[in-house]
């Protein structure tokens, strides 16, 4: 039994590789563990675990469930393009916002071009070009998770699994 009022941790990685094999040894322990990762590419496999196995080799670890593995597809920067407001408002007055693409789904839009649109927008700001590990987690703990949900369908699964965990 999941204790509603417990709250999740979050423990950024690194890389992938890394990441697939804390959530591993973490399956191990008293800890429920869920692995989010970006796919890497688009993704066209009927669940994560198939995705991760034809694409980086991963086997599921014994006992991890569906629900304990989610994708950022093709890239967590997928998701930062739901909200241009909160982009705006971290780079500050020369973000050229009208760079991005408006996409009403944003999981679309190839890893390439999100990281050069992002690139582009945020090129003449005080911040300067968009960094992975610079901007990337305190961009995505300001960005509006409702905007998300509606642009990203595998972020709404991700937070739907969350609070069915934790909530």
């Amino acid at each position: 039994m999941v204790d509603r009022d417990r709250k999740p941790g979050i423990v950024a990685c690194g890389d992938r590789q890394s990441a697939y094999e804390r959530f591993a040894i973490a399956m191990t322990s008293d800890e429920i563990p869920v692995l989010l990762v970006d796919a890497e590419s688009s993704v066209t496999a009927s669940d994560s675990w198939t995705h991760l196995r034809d694409h980086d080799g991963w086997t599921r670890p014994e006992g991890a469930s569906d629900d304990q593995c989610h994708l950022m597809v093709e890239l967590m920067e997928a998701w930062f393009l739901a909200d241009h407001e909160t982009l705006q408002d971290y780079y500050g007055p020369n973000f050229r916002a009208n760079a991005l693409p408006n996409t009403p789904n944003v999981e679309q839009i190839a890893k390439s071009d999100v990281l050069d649109a992002l690139n582009r927008a945020s090129r003449e700001t005080q911040k300067g070009r968009y960094k992975k590990g610079a901007h990337s987690f305190e961009i995505l703990g300001r960005i509006d998770p409702r905007k998300v949900r509606r642009a990203a369908r595998h972020a709404c699964a991700f937070l739907d699994a969350l609070w069915l965990k934790c909530g």
